[in-house]
């Protein structure tokens, strides 16, 4: 077991949440607020991925860090621009964390980089 990673294990983990998660939307009943869910699945699961991604960015190369962080900004933008077109106003506060989580760890990453 000695060859066993946190780091792997907390991704396999997390994966396995996602595609649960993924899963139970689809038994959501067939109206149009539930519709609404199922069509954020994917951006919900992208947002988590990139805000989880940017905490293991001590990983990467110094010269690879600005590109991870400009292409961690594009995917949670296009993210939660589909959310918000998709989801009524307020969001409800756990889209709206979502979203700040990983505003807030892009922040992180710049202030470091």
């Amino acid at each position: 077991m000695a060859d066993l990673d946190a780091h792997k294990l907390t991704w396999a983990a997390l994966l396995g949440r996602w595609v649960e998660f993924a899963r139970s939307a689809v038994a959501l009943p067939p109206d149009a607020e539930s519709q609404a869910w199922r069509t954020i699945v994917p951006d919900i699961i992208g947002l988590q991925a990139v805000t989880m991604a940017l905490r293991d960015r001590d990983k990467l190369q110094p010269a690879d860090l600005t590109l991870a962080i400009d292409r961690s900004r594009v995917l949670a933008e296009r993210h939660a621009a589909t959310i918000r077109a998709t989801m009524p106003e307020p969001l409800h506060p756990m889209l709206a964390e979502l979203i700040a989580d990983t505003d807030a760890a892009i922040a992180d990453a710049e202030a470091e980089a």
